[in-house]
């Protein structure tokens, strides 16, 4: 099976499934010399965890990682770094009426149609629980992005029809995303985003959103012409998460209502410009000023009410959906966006740096 790899020179590799023994991430080309242990990942780790909220799955796993390899008297070695989580509270048996149907809204009858068959226990491969090792990765990708001034921040701006209001994205602070537990910095939009969830999981049913992230201090000149563009690297990252419907940086699709005079961003002295509505990237190619993105996110799949669909052989039938699941998928997703912006950032900061010209004139 293709497509369990990303990135070019800094590589993830995640392997494993919801429903069994637990997920292995490889993580290949990270610098040897970074000061690497398991606390550095823990707290991403937990801001993803299920069960931290009554806004989430109440699934109860530990989420602790094991580094096997990559890391040597408490630093990276140079060599490939392997973690390691293990399951602990899957309940298959919730599946076990559902084997042979097709849940609407998910993977099975696409893997069925590309497979010939499938691990119905939880979505299997196709199961939100593989970004476990996405966060780890991308934990150890932002440790390294520090050390060169760049930091990421994610967070909610918008569940259901409510949203929040920011004024200044390169401002909001981990303090203020964390202090709910919807991960929305705008603490009157928060609450009500709260009390949207709570009445949806209540009608047993669920919600989307739109999540924006941030990074600041990046560099101009990362990304590459043509089809390995940042833009398209960041799209690719977000759209490979699950649940995500759309993607879009600065303007975005607003600037399709636009004309050129006022969607361009006038340069100052510097080499910056006085507004980014191109979002940090031109030409694909990072231009100094922060990077922002949005994406957008469907409500879960898995809802606690009887829907209509088919069997494997194509008859008609019902299905109720059992387990655990989030009626709202945003504020787990916050660290899921967050690592993927800062996997596509360092892949790209080393991509340059073994790129610098012999001489500039």
């Amino acid at each position: 099976m293709a497509g369990n790899t990303f990135g070019t020179l800094f590589r993830v590799t995640t392997s494993g499934v919801s429903h069994g023994p637990g997920y292995l991430c490889i993580v290949d080309g990270c610098p040897a010399g970074l000061e690497l242990g398991i606390d550095d990942l823990l707290p991403d780790l937990r801001r993803r965890k299920p069960g931290q909220s009554k806004l989430t799955t109440q699934r109860d796993e530990a989420d602790l990682p094991e580094i096997w390899s990559g890391v040597f008297e408490g630093r990276t070695d140079g060599t490939p770094i392997g973690i390691l989580f293990r399951n602990g509270d899957q309940r298959s048996t919730d599946y076990g009426d559902i084997q042979n149907k097709y849940r609407p809204g998910h993977a099975d009858y696409t893997f069925d149609a590309k497979f010939g068959f499938r691990d119905h226990r939880g979505g299997g491969r196709s199961s939100a629980r593989e970004t476990i090792c996405r966060v780890a990765a991308g934990a150890i990708a932002k440790k390294l992005l520090a050390r060169v001034g760049i930091r990421i921040q994610g967070y909610v701006t918008q569940v259901g029809s409510i949203r929040a209001e920011i004024a200044d994205p390169t401002s909001i602070t981990m303090e203020q995303v964390e202090a709910t537990p919807i991960r929305c910095p705008d603490s009157a939009k928060a609450a009500e985003m709260i009390a949207l969830i709570d009445a949806v999981r209540k009608d047993r049913d669920s919600i989307g959103g739109i999540c924006e992230m941030v990074a600041v201090g990046v560099p101009p000149g990362l990304g590459e012409p043509v089809f390995d563009k940042l833009k398209a690297d960041l799209g690719k990252a977000m759209l490979s998460l699950p649940a995500v419907t759309g993607f879009e940086y600065g303007n975005g699709f607003a600037a399709a209502l636009l004309r050129g005079s006022e969607n361009n961003d006038l340069y100052q002295p510097g080499f910056r410009t006085d507004t980014n509505r191109h979002g940090g990237m031109l030409g694909g190619i990072s231009s100094g000023m922060p990077i922002v993105c949005r994406v957008a996110i469907k409500p879960t799949s898995s809802i606690p009410r009887s829907q209509r669909t088919v069997t494997q052989s194509g008859e008609p039938t019902d299905i109720l959906v059992k387990g655990r699941h989030d009626p709202c998928l945003l504020p787990r997703f916050v660290p899921m966006g967050e690592a993927m912006m800062a996997l596509v950032l360092i892949d790209h900061w080393l991509r340059a740096k073994a790129t610098l010209p012999v001489c500039k004139t």
